[in-house]
């Protein structure tokens, strides 16, 4: 606020020099509040441009990657994986030749794979090996390509996985990102094997492609309990 008052006492050769102009007004200018404030809306307007700045840092880099490769009889298959690197996190979404989805999910900070059929109200879990560490680290290099398109060459290989029926995974136990998927299923969890044998039925497949030209069929089957 500025201050101003009039001064109406005037002495000797003041008063004749200034009988013709009347009061004088003096003012007072109140710098210490100026700056005060001023330095107040400029450290306001740094931190809100420092917040600014982190949230626009943490954005997570997400991106979505499709993958195109011909099946063995010449047809093409589509994949889509949603790379998002700021939570080490990949979603596929895969769909077979009968039109059912399935979602796979990769979380490479805690090393576990959950496999969700949409058709189905069960979750797969397993721990992600070596070879799975290499596919997303092939996923990761190339999540800045938008559409990548698999040749006739690509590697093929067979995965299978034994459902352990006999007991199941409390949802809450799960990181957020599989509890969110497996919310409302039944979780279990599988282990590796070299194959069901002779007395066990392939339950189905999951086929995964991977930049790395790379394709793995997952079959899940279910261990005697």
């Amino acid at each position: 606020m500025v201050r101003c008052w009039k001064r109406s006492e005037t002495t000797g050769l003041e008063d004749s020099q200034r009988m013709d102009e009347g009061p004088t007004v003096s003012c007072q200018f109140p710098h210490k509040a100026f700056w005060v404030t001023l330095s107040a809306t400029l450290l306001l307007v740094i931190i809100a441009l420092g917040v600014r700045g982190h949230l626009w840092v943490r954005q997570p880099d997400a991106q979505v990657v499709r993958i195109t490769v011909p099946d063995l009889t010449g047809t093409l298959i589509n994949q889509s994986a949603l790379v998002d690197k700021h939570n080490d996190l990949v979603t596929y979404s895969v769909t077979s030749p009968a039109n059912h989805t399935t979602t796979v999910l990769f979380d490479i900070k805690h090393g576990l794979i959950c496999y969700k059929p949409m058709n189905q109200e069960t979750c797969y879990l397993s721990k992600m090996e070596r070879s799975d560490y290499e596919n997303m680290q092939s996923l990761l290099q190339q999540s800045m390509q938008k559409e990548v398109l698999l040749g006739n060459e690509t590697q093929r290989q067979t995965e299978f996985l034994g459902v352990m029926g006999g007991s199941q995974v409390d949802v809450s136990t799960l990181e957020e990102p599989l509890q969110a998927l497996c919310r409302h299923s039944s979780i279990h969890w599988t282990r590796r094997q070299d194959g069901p044998g002779k007395h066990r039925l392939v339950y189905f497949c999951i086929d995964i492609c991977f930049p790395s030209n790379i394709c793995v069929s997952v079959c899940f089957y279910y261990l005697p309990e």
